[in-house]
């Protein structure tokens, strides 16, 4: 009994990462960027000068901090859609609901653990249509020393699909917003295979 209290003590003290999981930090700067399709390039609201925007990746376990910081006119908030906000339903990115909206020129920090959840999620704006633009992968693994449910993969190829509006997403709101129609559909659909 001595000995392995023992060794639970020396675990978590040496190796607390096994345990109670990393704590990984990320900043999203929320910038204009230039795009390019359909031979019609605009400029359009991205995260980190990236449409679709990063990668983030974690751990079943771990704690993210992730800065948000506008530079953009829009106001902001990000929804990280699919993840349990288990004591932290203020993270949970929609405007004026769970958060007050990030002001340009401000910055916001969401500060969550993921709980019981492994799989590829996404995050995407959670205010107006930014979502159009504002969006990328969470990708959760397992934790260290956890296997997959299933046999584990021999790679993983993040694909993210989206749309495509030649026309600015925040006039087509507006503009069905004033009309009381359904707002334009979009001039074609996006899919980006691993390179965000």
């Amino acid at each position: 009994m001595a000995s392995w209290l023992l060794f639970a003590v020396f675990s978590c003290v040496l190796l607390p990462e096994t345990v109670f999981g990393e704590t990984r930090h990320y900043t999203l700067d929320i910038k204009m960027h230039n795009v390019t399709r359909l031979c019609h390039t605009k400029s359009l609201v991205s995260v980190n000068g990236k449409f679709p925007g990063p990668k983030i990746f974690a751990r079943e376990g771990d704690q993210l901090l992730i800065k948000v910081v506008n530079h953009v006119p829009n106001n902001i908030s990000l929804h990280w859609h699919g993840i349990r906000q288990l004591r932290s339903g203020w993270a949970d990115g929609p405007a004026y609901i769970t958060q007050c909206s990030i002001q340009t020129g401000q910055s916001y920090v969401y500060n969550y653990t993921i709980v019981g959840q492994r799989g590829t999620l996404w995050y995407h704006a959670h205010i107006s249509w930014l979502r159009a633009t504002v969006y990328g992968p969470l990708i959760i693994l397992p934790k260290h020393g956890v296997p997959y449910p299933f046999p584990k993969p021999h790679k993983e190829v993040p694909m993210v699909f989206g749309e495509w509006f030649n026309t600015d997403t925040e006039a087509i709101i507006r503009q069905a917003t004033l009309t009381g129609g359904g707002p334009n559909v979009s001039d074609a659909y996006t899919q980006e295979c691993g390179t965000t």
